[in-house]
């Protein structure tokens, strides 16, 4: 009588080159090694079951996967959508940070002069000004700036380099988000500031904030000369040529 063939898998020695797999993961973690541990083992999305199946499907994509835990990690990746504008976030930490460009909402507030910011990190810069601390220095010029970003930006002037450039019209930026995304909004039409009194949008920021001071009645600026406030500081360069001129006759 024949003795039954055992039912354990093949080895990979009995397996064809065909059909042979390449790479393996438990299922159980994202990264996994080689099976000789040599170095990290990628995550496949394709199927590792006998079956070839792809068991765990996502409600809202449809996209399919062999474990449960790719599933959940995939849903986790797109789960915060903001209802203002639709932009996705990996986290809710950053989605919430992103609302407050939608509610106007600043959180932390400077000690020393009463500005709001709406991220920490950028208030700890700030205040760096009050404190007049400098530490990132220029090796071309020697001026010194608050945080590295600014250093950054600064150094292109010296290198001539524009390396942001508009893929509508060609035009060539030193920064990227004071200059290339606020010249994008112009094809765009995107208008992603808006004012929470009346509903007019703007595309960019410092609009929005001059606008706002017409519901505050605030006027920033304010001549020293006759001491007349305006909303804006160009109406104040304006009206300070009257002065000029008055002098000139004088």
């Amino acid at each position: 009588m024949a003795t039954p063939a055992p039912s354990h898998p093949a080895s990979s020695e009995e397996v064809s080159p065909q059909k042979r797999p390449t790479q393996r993961t438990s299922g159980h973690s994202q990264l996994g090694q080689t099976e000789d541990g040599d170095g990290p083992l990628e995550i496949q999305e394709g199927p590792l079951t006998h079956e070839g199946n792809f068991p765990c499907k996502c409600g809202k994509c449809g996209k399919s996967f062999n474990t449960h835990g790719f599933l959940v990690q995939h849903e986790q990746e797109r789960s915060y959508e903001c209802s203002e504008c639709g932009k996705v976030f990996h986290r809710r930490s950053q989605l919430t940070v992103h609302q407050r460009i939608h509610t106007g909402e600043k959180p932390y507030e400077c000690s020393e002069c009463g500005k709001a910011f709406r991220r920490r990190s950028k208030l700890t810069t700030h205040q760096l000004i009050h404190t007049r601390e400098k530490p990132y220095e220029c090796s071309e010029c020697g001026k010194g700036f608050c945080d590295s970003t600014r250093l950054i930006q600064h150094s292109v002037i010296h290198t001539g380099e524009k390396p942001y450039k508009c893929l509508e019209c060609g035009k060539a930026f030193h920064r990227n988000r004071s200059g290339l995304s606020r010249h994008f909004t112009t094809h765009s039409g995107e208008k992603p500031y808006k004012c929470t009194e009346c509903g007019k949008a703007f595309n960019r920021r410092s609009y929005l904030n001059s606008h706002q001071q017409i519901h505050s009645g605030e006027k920033p600026y304010k001549c020293v000369e006759c001491g007349k406030a305006f909303w804006w500081s160009s109406s104040l360069v304006r009206h300070s040529i009257i002065h000029a001129r008055e002098k000139q006759v004088k």
